[in-house]
């Protein structure tokens, strides 16, 4: 389905934003594995956590959902399916969830197929297999090292082996994965990540009794930077129940933020969106833009920091980026290279080919659907440059089935020139359904061709 976006409208009032993606695959689950009924509120209701949802009842976990509310019943780290035959997992497009579950099915010693999409099936997975053969997990992948994963059956009384890696790259997913395989592992685990990634998951093995410490490591040498975390599995074996409310997904703020910014005469207000550190790259990259952005009600719920943002149109300049500020922004570099596009001067981000490995190549697609709309866009191997002119033409881009590129394509058109129609724009509720009503409701003209518009 096409979507068409038309400049001229501000945007302009208070929205909420849908429960933070990442933190509600990791809560459904790790309730899953908690002694005890949890719930979570403000859950994200979505093609990408239904498919976990999907896999809790494969694995004989029961949950229920009233409407936002997420209500899980425990099943604790004991094994939830007694058989040798492997149970079948449909990741669909979910790479998170895929990465997760196999740490979790690991841990819990259950043979297990886990498969998903076509485009799922060309992430590569070696980056989980690789260390999980370590910790001693029976686990294939396809030749070319992706999807379908196969996970063999553990036997009750064998533990895995206490692992110490060395990531290659810095990866939330592949640390989450391996930090839940560790829950069955016969001593302590030792990772170390060549700069800072999403905590997610250790904020909530702390909340929930675990032992989890990460610090900041420094080579007298070099200077190198790495983060170390160390992770000792319970004594007893028992994850506590929690009850939270999730904060506001600051990656779907990320598209209202960059759209009030670029958009003259906006202003609106988003309260309670995430604020974790490891996730802000983007915000504090927009203000050195030259962004006019700011913070109030600044608070925690379960170990996560939260806040209630401003946002005012702003004039934007170019910027540069690389380093640890990519792994902090990894999945909000589509909106920002619209704000670039937008911006006057040269931006060039570079350090970031883990963006090639998403869910589509969002380095080499987003430089043609930005070039399609009138940006001056050079690609590189692990970046792109793009000289802002403060302005984009418009006119007609694809999706290339990627949600985030959807979505930001969408924003582009609040204050091109022309309209943009945005093709295969229906894969935005894979992750924020509520996107375009959300943009409506702030005054934007946007709409799936062939619906009537506010």
């Amino acid at each position: 389905m096409n979507l068409v976006s038309v400049p001229g409208r501000p945007v302009t009032g208070t929205a909420s934003v849908p429960g933070d993606k990442s933190i509600s695959h990791r809560a459904a689950l790790f309730a899953g594995l908690s002694s005890g009924e949890c719930q979570v509120r403000n859950f994200l209701v979505a093609g990408v956590t239904q498919v976990m949802l999907e896999a809790l009842t494969v694995l004989e976990i029961d949950w229920s959902l009233d409407g936002t509310t997420l209500n899980v019943q425990g099943g604790g780290l004991k094994r939830k399916v007694e058989k040798e035959e492997p149970i079948r997992i449909d990741c669909g497009n979910s790479g998170t969830s895929m990465r997760l579950l196999a740490g979790a099915v690991a841990a819990l010693g259950v043979p297990a197929v886990l498969d998903g999409s076509d485009r799922l099936r060309g992430r590569p997975m070696r980056r989980i297999t690789a260390p999980l053969k370590k910790m001693g997990v029976d686990i294939q992948a396809s030749p070319q090292g992706t999807a379908p994963v196969k996970i063999a059956y553990r036997p009750a009384n064998r533990r895995l082996n206490s692992l110490v890696y060395r990531l290659p790259v810095a990866s939330a997913q592949v640390k989450s994965c391996l930090l839940l395989a560790a829950l069955a592992a016969d001593g302590e685990t030792v990772l170390q990540e060549p700069g800072p990634s999403r905590d997610h998951t250790e904020r909530m093995l702390r909340a929930m009794g675990a032992r989890v410490e990460s610090s900041l490591i420094t080579s007298a040498v070099d200077g190198e930077q790495q983060i170390k975390t160390h992770f000792i599995p319970p004594d007893p074996l028992v994850l506590e129940p929690f009850h939270l409310i999730l904060p506001g997904d600051f990656s779907s703020a990320a598209f209202l933020i960059v759209a009030a910014l670029i958009t003259p005469g906006s202003k609106i207000k988003l309260p309670g969106v995430g604020l974790n550190p490891t996730r802000t790259g983007l915000l504090d990259v927009l203000r050195e833009m030259g962004a006019e952005i700011t913070f109030t009600n600044q608070r925690e719920s379960c170990g996560e920091p939260l806040g209630d943002l401003t946002v005012h149109y702003s004039k934007l300049r170019g910027v540069s980026i690389s380093g640890s500020t990519v792994v902090r922004m990894i999945d909000e570099f589509p909106i920002f290279a619209v704000a670039a596009a937008f911006a006057e001067g040269k931006s060039v981000v570079s350090e970031a080919e883990e963006l090639r490995h998403k869910e589509s190549d969002r380095i080499h697609d987003l430089c043609i659907e930005l070039r399609n709309l009138g940006a001056d866009v050079e690609e590189a191997s692990d970046g792109f440059k793009i000289n802002g002119t403060g302005m984009l033409r418009g006119g007609r881009a694809a999706s290339h089935a990627d949600h985030r590129l959807a979505m930001a394509l969408a924003v582009s058109g609040l204050a091109a020139e022309d309209p943009v129609e945005v093709e295969g724009a229906d894969i935005l509720s894979e992750s924020y359904p509520q996107f375009i009503q959300t943009l409506r409701n702030l005054g934007a003209s946007i709409n799936y061709l062939g619906q009537e518009n506010a």
